[in-house]
């Protein structure tokens, strides 16, 4: 299956290989068992604003930032244009909620797959479309010594965010690497868009509700049931990805 997708990527790129220097790695979903928290503050900032939702329907927003979200929405829901200081007041009321929910845990599974990525050579870099400071400040701690300041884009460093590529296509510079000297581990359908789109090989791990069709069709190389299952199929991928022509 791993030689069979990779395969494909290099038909589809028209690439000789992939050499994978740098790890493009989304948080929420990924490195913190997060989603449920966000879905919530979510429900919790816009409901009273008059939005019919369900629960639900706010997973398939992950990866957008903050403020894409909410004009999204208000556009989607009411055809109404928001502004940016209103973005950032709203902001503030689901940063609220969010701070206010229980702790949120580093993702079971995720300090192994980023051990044996580094112990591979692969540089790791942060790519996601938060801009939740109590997530970003805990980072050094729960992951110490794994991505420095210089590899880590966040809502604060795009325009745009996820699905555009332009969040991967940012890593890709910070790293120094090229699309196919770099694989993309994400959760949501949108950061697989974003992923694919930068032309990045991009692999699904599937840690939350969404059915795993949504991420084969936005476009996942490869899906992973599991975080604890992708780590432990890490060292195999990589020297597969090594050695397929």
């Amino acid at each position: 299956m791993e030689n069979i997708a990779i395969k494909n990527y290099l038909l589809q790129h028209n690439v000789p290989c992939i050499t994978p220097k740098a790890a493009l790695i989304d948080m929420d979903g990924v490195l913190y068992d997060s989603m449920k928290n966000h879905v919530e503050a979510w429900y919790r900032t816009l409901t009273p604003m008059g939005f019919k939702c369900s629960k639900e329907e706010f997973y398939l927003y992950e990866g957008r930032t903050g403020a894409s979200t909410i004009k999204y929405l208000f556009d989607k829901h009411f055809g109404k244009q928001v502004s940016d200081d209103e973005c950032a007041e709203i902001y503030k009321i689901k940063e609220k909620h969010f701070n206010a929910l229980e702790k949120i845990v580093p993702m079971p599974g995720a300090d192994l797959m980023l051990q044996r990525i580094i112990d591979n050579g692969i540089r790791p870099v942060l790519v996601t479309g938060s801009g939740q400071g109590s997530l970003l400040d805990r980072l050094d701690h729960d992951y110490p010594g794994v991505f420095e300041q210089q590899y880590k884009v966040t809502a604060y460093d795009v325009k745009i965010g996820k699905p555009s590529p332009e969040p991967y296509l940012m890593g890709l510079s910070k790293a120094g690497v090229k699309a196919n000297e770099a694989i993309v581990i994400e959760n949501a359908p949108l950061g697989v868009v974003s992923g694919t789109t930068a032309q990045i090989f991009t692999i699904a791990v599937n840690t939350g509700p969404i059915p795993a069709q949504a991420l084969i069709e936005a476009g996942a190389d490869m899906v992973f049931p599991s975080m604890p299952d992708f780590a432990n199929h890490v060292d195999e991928l990589i020297h597969t990805l090594k050695i397929t022509r």
